[in-house]
């Protein structure tokens, strides 16, 4: 699957943001599927994973509480929704897609990834 994110900006801090990621050649119903960052400087950091059939979530501690994550199958589409966003969230952020069966929050155990998107929360 070939994974695209889009939505990433410059944004204030306290605000809101919604990141997509739109899977093609194959639909994303069939992975698991999640979201990674990756702060300048930084590793990439794992912040939320979803099962195939929505049926359970997964969010890192990180951001539990501010962030969520949402897909519509139909449209082969993932979602970050992102609230009350500070600095320390600047990132690069990143879908990625995997075959296998559990949860997994290491990078390496993903498939596909997109080309990462930039949000950047500064006033």
């Amino acid at each position: 699957v070939q994974l695209v994110e889009s939505g990433g900006k410059l944004v204030q801090p306290g605000t809101s943001l919604s990141l997509s990621c739109v899977g093609s050649g194959d639909t994303i119903a069939d992975y698991w599927m999640a979201w990674f960052r990756q702060p300048p400087g930084k590793g990439r950091q794992w912040l939320a994973a979803m099962t195939r059939n929505t049926a359970q979530t997964n969010i890192s501690g990180a951001v539990k509480g501010r962030f969520t994550v949402s897909r519509d199958n139909a449209k082969s589409t993932l979602y970050l929704h992102m609230n009350d966003l500070q600095s320390e969230d600047t990132a690069t952020y990143y879908c990625a897609a995997r075959v296998g069966s559990a949860l997994a929050i290491t990078p390496g155990s993903y498939d596909s990834w997109g080309q990462g998107t930039q949000v950047t929360v500064s006033s």
